[in-house]
């Protein structure tokens, strides 16, 4: 079968999984430090970068702690976000908060934490100044309406977008803005999701770079940070090959060079790369449970879609690998299931896979960004364990599996569930 590599072989996993059973997450402490200080390397030549690490992406304490260490930010989009980032000590400039059809009591919070505002509508200038007040250094976001590199199903066309504000609007944004007394000015944009085209940030920072051009000649306001975003992919299929950040980098350069240093600017870079940064270190382990076969051959899993909901929603693909049997010839075709009442609750279609039986663990790869983080509890499933794979080889527990306690605890006002564990 194609080969993706894993960290860990079927031994460890049946030693880990006699402790904690599955499902679980787990997650490569040691993959996740590679790829971000080969990020931070690719981008040091610009004096003032900064990763604000995506919290959507996996909102685990241990996991933003790790990238704590490593010098990262975050970027946050909601109270409990802003709340984990200030349990985590991560204030003032080390948050960027980048929301919309925000509510005030959010934009409150941002500002007791000295966070970067990151604003989606010229209209939330008004109601920000009046819930929370605004700060020294604010963002606009940028939705130009159309992009020269193709786009995808996760973000759709531009024209459609719900994020960002128009060229005009952005403009009068930044009048007003400077009007205000606001005193360092940055853009935001996230054009692509999931892009695998080494080109994606080069032709971005250029649009960027062009605006902020743009926005200096237009209303005499000199942007000093710009927020790449996110958007950077990661090779889901095993014949698609990684992005080349070192490249990334110094094509970015190359556009800086040539548009902002004859300028006389000197512009800060910032990313916010949540998936790029942990989605192929993570990884769900579950078990075979079930063969069924009628009009087609199935494999059930003890994992469902409320554990990786991608699949179902995106129609997205997440190699599989049958641990003990990377060798072995793909002589089956299946789907490969959960158990909830939905017909979308599949992890693969028409799979080729080596033949498999109940007992068999699978590791679902590239699950470290947006999986756990979007799971729910249709059918009353509960979510599973989070565990980190330490350098040394060990695992670490990062989040307990939900027990019916915690699925009713929202509901037991009047005693019913309280005895449950």
């Amino acid at each position: 079968m194609p080969v993706k590599p894993l960290p860990f072989g079927k031994a460890q996993a049946q030693q880990i999984a006699a402790q904690y059973p599955t499902p679980f997450y787990l997650y490569d402490a040691a993959g996740i430090r590679r790829c971000v200080r080969a990020l931070h390397q690719a981008f040091a030549w610009n004096k003032g970068y900064k990763e604000y690490f995506a919290v959507k992406a996996l909102p685990n304490p241990a996991i933003l702690r790790l990238l704590k260490e490593e010098g990262c930010g975050v970027d946050c989009a909601s109270y409990t976000e802003l709340l984990l980032a200030e349990r985590l000590d991560l204030v003032g400039d080390a948050i960027m908060f980048s929301s919309n059809d925000t509510p005030a009591e959010e934009f409150a919070y941002a500002r007791r934490l000295g966070a970067i505002v990151n604003l989606d509508d010229i209209s939330h200038i008004e109601y920000l100044e009046r819930h929370g007040g605004l700060p020294g250094a604010i963002c606009c976001r940028y939705n130009p309406g159309a992009f020269s590199l193709d786009r995808n199903a996760i973000m759709g066309d531009l024209h459609d977008s719900k994020f960002g504000m128009t060229y005009d609007q952005l403009i009068e944004a930044m009048r007003i803005l400077k009007a205000k007394g606001v005193q360092r000015f940055g853009l935001h944009a996230m054009l692509i999701s999931c892009a695998l085209d080494e080109g994606y940030y080069a032709a971005l920072a250029e649009k960027m770079f062009l605006l902020a051009l743009d926005i200096r000649e237009q209303t005499g306001v000199t942007v000093s940070f710009i927020d790449l975003s996110g958007g950077i992919g990661i090779p889901y299929r095993p014949h698609e090959a990684p992005v080349d950040i070192a490249r990334v980098g110094k094509a970015v350069r190359a556009v800086y060079e040539r548009l902002v240093a004859p300028a006389g600017l000197e512009i800060s870079l910032f990313s916010e790369l949540g998936r790029f940064i942990t989605g192929p270190y993570g990884y769900l382990v579950s078990t075979v449970l079930h063969e069924k076969h009628t009009h087609k051959d199935y494999i059930g899993l003890d994992a469902t879609a409320c554990n990786l909901m991608r699949p179902a929603i995106y129609g997205a693909y997440h190699h599989i690998t049958a641990l003990g049997k990377e060798d072995a010839p793909c002589t089956h075709t299946y789907d490969v299931t959960g158990s909830l009442c939905e017909n979308n609750d599949k992890f693969a279609v028409d799979r080729m896979l080596p033949r498999l039986e109940a007992g068999d663990i699978v590791a679902i790869h590239d699950a470290g960004a947006h999986g756990y983080s979007m799971g729910y509890n249709y059918n009353g499933k509960l979510r599973c364990a989070e565990l980190l794979l330490e350098e040394d080889g060990s695992v670490t527990l990062i989040r307990r599996a939900e027990t019916p306690a915690d699925y009713f605890a929202t509901l037991d006002t009047s005693g019913l569930f309280g005895d449950l564990k």
